[in-house]
């Protein structure tokens, strides 16, 4: 059965190929560019190989990945977050990227929340990693609220500007906890 996540507003459950309309949005809206990365995915079939490649090789291969955020209310996709592990960082790390009109309303707070959650009790992670630019000033005091401190400031990929690597161990006494249900 896929994992999904509850919040009091949101869903957060695996992604399908059938996103992938959701995914070329959110990848080639400007802030995702600007703060994380040009994915170079310019088409439905492309958006289809991102989630399929990306995320959903995630579910297969360590059983977490990024989850698709829907607003229960409306039963929208609004964004991305969840679990990654990277080859090239030692711990998994919390990744997120939400549509532009729901930036400010307390849903990537309470996504991350529930993810952070889910690493500790659903996938027994000691220690999570957030990568960030260091000129994402939102997404940095994001990660602070969340509970996580700043650890170094280091290049992740090869060719690429340095990031913020950001560090917290999940579990009940973080900073910011909110109650959420693992279901399905």
């Amino acid at each position: 059965m896929a994992f999904t996540l509850e919040t009091e507003r949101l869903q957060l459950r695996e992604f399908t190929p059938e996103d992938a309309g959701y995914a070329l949005h959110q990848l080639n809206e400007p802030s995702f560019i600007e703060n994380i990365a040009d994915r170079g995915v310019r088409d439905l079939e492309q958006a289809r190989a991102y989630l399929l490649n990306g995320p959903m090789s995630g579910y297969e291969h360590h059983g977490f990945g990024l989850w698709a955020v829907v607003e229960k209310s409306s039963g929208q996709i609004i964004g991305m977050c969840g679990l990654i592990k990277r080859p090239n960082l030692e711990h998994a790390d919390l990744g997120y990227a939400f549509l532009p009109e729901y930036f400010g309303k307390g849903f990537a707070f309470e996504a991350c929340t529930a993810s952070i959650a889910a690493a500790s009790r659903d996938f027994g992670m000691p220690q999570l990693l957030a990568i960030v630019n260091p000129d994402n000033t939102a997404s940095r005091r994001l990660l602070e609220k969340l509970g996580f401190r700043l650890q170094e400031i280091r290049v992740v990929h090869a060719g690429e500007p340095a990031l913020c690597i950001y560090h917290c161990k999940p579990g009940n006494d973080r900073p910011g906890r909110i109650a959420d249900d693992r279901s399905g």
